[in-house]
């Protein structure tokens, strides 16, 4: 019966899915600490600013809470896991965004700068910080957690859905904005070019702000579905999960239950 009645809820959100494309693949990356104001229009990010001018920038977006750990969660599960701090190592049970993507028939992976190993439980490791890596949290999802040198080349073998997690030195924690956006440039460019030309997206967020703007953070999309230009509906962890959910026909995780897709900024 309980199985019954998880099918049944499925095909239920499914009649109200409405139309949302689907990507072949969405590479989503997460950067840190950041306000909107601090990186759009800031002479620092060119890469990120010339981004948000060819794609979709979400001008009222934001951080669910602080400090970094719980938003990782909650974009990854639909739920901050009532965690109130970045402490590690967790052991968390429950759905994901990996486990639903792997009953659907598709695939995840998180691509982590620094990893020292694929599948590593390390909390620590030069500029990798496992707080930023919420795949490592659930026991059996050690075959999704690579490091980035694992990132195909060959962008048609991406999984379906791909988490890239710059370490602390280029994700804006503890380097630069400038070294983050040239970091962004250098690694995930040619992923954003080739998204623009085979039905893909790039997405574009931050943790949550350095505490000086409501948690108020910027938010890109790119790719071919995408219309260029801003809007300026409020979304946040939860919408870009709901998003990526409602893409796929996956059942909805948590807290992205109650948040809308993001809408009105698809070709």
């Amino acid at each position: 019966m309980k199985k019954f009645g998880w099918i049944l809820l499925l095909l239920a959100q499914q009649a109200v899915a409405g139309t949302l494309p689907r990507p072949d693949h969405v590479v989503v990356v997460i950067e840190e600490n950041k306000a909107y104001a601090q990186i759009i229009g800031n002479h620092d990010a060119p890469y990120i600013n010339g981004l948000a001018a060819r794609g979709m920038l979400l001008t009222r977006s934001y951080g669910v809470t602080h400090p970094s750990q719980p938003n990782y969660l909650a974009l990854f599960s639909g739920s901050t896991r009532r965690i109130t701090s970045d402490g590690c190592p967790l052991e968390l049970e429950g759905d994901n965004l990996a486990l639903v993507l792997r009953r659907a028939g598709l695939s995840f992976a998180v691509y982590s700068e620094s990893l020292p190993a694929a599948g590593s439980a390390e909390c620590v490791y030069g500029g990798y910080r496992r707080k930023h890596n919420p795949a490592a949290d659930w026991a059996g999802l050690a075959a999704v957690n690579l490091p980035f040198t694992a990132f195909p080349r060959d962008f048609t073998q991406l999984p379906t859905v791909s988490w890239v997690i710059p370490d602390q030195r280029n994700d804006m924690h503890d380097g630069s904005i400038a070294q983050g956006d040239a970091w962004l440039r250098e690694n995930l460019d040619a992923y954003a070019n080739w998204a623009m030309r085979h039905n893909s997206l790039l997405i574009v967020t931050w943790d949550e702000d350095n505490g000086s703007a409501d948690n108020h953070i910027a938010t890109i999309l790119i790719g071919q579905m995408v219309k260029p230009g801003s809007s300026a509906q409020r979304v946040s962890h939860y919408h870009v999960l709901r998003t990526i959910e409602q893409m796929y026909r996956l059942p909805y995780l948590n807290e992205s239950t109650r948040a809308g897709p993001i809408v009105g900024v698809w070709r």
